[in-house]
């Protein structure tokens, strides 16, 4: 039995194994509590000159950007189809709708997106902005690696380790997201492998990247949620910018409330395991 599904695969039900995840990450902080979670200034949003012709910045960054080839390569795979869906996004106002910190992208409120966790032919993605993971991450922050492992005192206390270890095992897939790039070519790649699969997708991330590049996950058309972080988060393209090339200095979190919502789609996709 691996690590990342002991608990929640040992306890005979959701609520018995979330009290279990928790009580083991309270022990964890008295023993060893990870830095800057607690006093997080709060940060405002995009400002005013960030947010003239987002959307020329994001189209600009994504293609000077792109020194790998990850984006271009996936979008010649259809460019027609891909150039069309982008091109309509783009004339929308916003590329998503609200509600509260949840950044909808081809569905309508919550519940809608719940209704699709449990379509047997879908696929979810889970990803995380590296941004907040802890400073004594074990794995490193800027990486897209992440050992999630309930028994070090860290992944313990940590809000990735916890959504990871109680996913379900089945059509499921977890990232952590170092750049934009690499969430790009990571979508192109699972779209492209699993044709028979509606994707979905539930991705954590500072306000500016949701609003920057929603066009670019309505282009191949799969629909899903944005998770907004707080704390020290982006919100000048400079701050973007630095953070793309690993210099983040602060933590960045999902607020307790928005942790609960996040919490409950997966245990409904859990509970509707097939």
């Amino acid at each position: 039995m691996t690590k990342k599904l002991k608990i929640w695969k040992e306890q005979s039900n959701w609520d018995a194994a979330e009290s279990e995840w928790d009580a083991g990450a309270i022990a964890a902080a008295q023993q060893a509590p990870i830095k800057g979670l607690t006093k997080l200034p709060m940060m405002v949003g995009i400002t005013e000159e960030t947010a003239k012709y987002l959307k020329w910045k994001s189209l600009k960054w994504m293609v000077s950007k792109d020194h790998k080839g990850e984006i271009l390569r996936g979008f010649l795979r259809h460019p027609l189809k891909y150039g069309w869906e982008f091109l309509k996004s783009c004339f929308k106002d916003k590329p998503y709708k609200r509600e509260g910190d949840f950044f909808l992208y081809g569905v309508d409120h919550l519940d809608q997106f719940k209704q699709l966790l449990a379509e047997k032919d879908s696929l979810l993605v889970l990803g995380f902005s590296y941004c907040h993971k802890p400073f004594e991450c074990p794995s490193g922050r800027f990486t897209p690696e992440c050992i999630h492992d309930p028994d070090h005192p860290v992944c313990r206390q940590c809000f990735i380790g916890k959504a990871i270890n109680a996913l379900p095992e089945k059509k499921v897939q977890s990232l952590i997201i170092p750049t934009i790039h690499y969430i790009g070519g990571q979508i192109f790649k699972i779209v492209h492998q699993n044709p028979d699969k509606k994707i979905l997708f539930m991705i954590t991330a500072c306000e500016m990247t949701l609003e920057m590049f929603g066009d670019w996950g309505n282009m191949v058309n799969i629909k899903g949620i944005g998770v907004r972080l707080d704390g020290r988060i982006c919100n000048t393209m400079k701050a973007f910018e630095l953070s793309e090339q690993g210099i983040k200095p602060g933590l960045t979190v999902i607020l307790s409330e928005t942790q609960k919502k996040v919490m409950e789609l997966i245990r409904y996709r859990r509970e509707n395991d097939f």
